[in-house]
């Protein structure tokens, strides 16, 4: 199966006409019966290749990439993450969570903590959720606009444009300097979500996963749906695309997520570095004198 053909039918990069009810979480694009017992060699696959295309990746060192991840609760991102970045080597990559800003990511504009874990050249930066949340949460519940210090003129009906124009200068300017940037939104179903929720409270070892904040959240579920739409609508670029990937069936987002971010370094024209005359020369005199010890 073509995995690589299939992503194109989940990649937005122009968003004018972008509907979210036209994706359906539960999509598997006809594969399930197909695919799913095949689903785990076939990420181990994706992983394997991930992790050869890594090493390249390092040893060249142009290129930065970072990995947005955004979803609601039980959305799937840390297991996601943990199962496609399975086989790649942990010095390359940060994980970055963001929670509620602290008292001191307050006293700065909205991009700051994000900006100072981007990715330097020659590794991934994964960022689970980001400063994507500064319109789709601070959106919804508007009273945590009020707690972010900004000057009252600044606060007007125009700061949600504003903040997508932010937003898309800001990754503007990282490609142009060579980091790629990748989103993933993970999209659940509320059906689903429900059904992962009662598994959290179910099963004592998944416990600590659950809050009671999150039931409450759903009562936002439709607000929540129109701030994801806007929001991809108005950032999905050519050059930081969104992949609105279905999340009810876990095998399929993650084999959706792990060939994105192979096409995505294989676009790169990875190479290992080449040695020039004179290194090589070195080298020799190296083996040489390695070998009449």
């Amino acid at each position: 199966m073509n995995i690589d053909k299939l992503l194109k039918r989940y990649r937005i990069e122009h968003g004018k006409h972008f509907r979210l009810k036209d994706h359906d979480p539960a999509d598997t694009h006809g594969l399930k019966s197909e695919l799913k017992p095949q689903s785990k060699e076939l990420l181990a696959d994706g992983v394997k290749e991930l992790s050869r295309l890594q090493d390249v990746f390092a040893a060249q060192d142009r290129w930065g990439l970072l990995l947005i991840f955004q979803a609601l609760d039980a959305g799937g991102k840390d297991g996601t993450i943990k199962h496609v970045m399975s086989g790649v080597n942990p010095e390359g990559v940060d994980v970055w969570s963001f929670k509620a800003p602290t008292a001191e990511e307050l006293k700065h504009d909205f991009l700051w903590r994000t900006t100072r874990c981007l990715p330097g050249r020659g590794q991934i930066g994964i960022f689970n959720r980001s400063y994507y949340e500064e319109v789709l949460i601070v959106r919804v519940h508007s009273q945590i606009l009020q707690n972010e210090k900004l000057p009252k003129q600044l606060v007007t009906k125009h700061i949600w444009q504003e903040r997508f124009e932010d937003i898309n200068a800001h990754e503007r300017y990282l490609t142009r300097n060579g980091i790629a940037v990748v989103k993933f939104f993970l999209h659940v179903s509320k059906q689903e979500q429900k059904r992962r929720f009662l598994e959290r409270l179910d099963n004592p070892e998944k416990n600590w996963k659950f809050s009671a904040d999150d039931v409450k959240e759903r009562e936002s579920w439709d607000a929540y749906q129109d701030a994801y739409e806007d929001m991809i609508r108005h950032t999905a670029a050519k050059h930081a695309p969104w992949y609105v990937v279905p999340a009810d069936n876990k095998w399929f987002t993650r084999l959706l997520v792990a060939q994105a971010v192979v096409d995505t370094l294989k676009s790169m024209n990875l190479k290992y570095p080449k040695v020039s005359g004179t290194e090589k020369a070195a080298l020799e005199e190296a083996r040489r004198q390695l070998e009449n010890e």
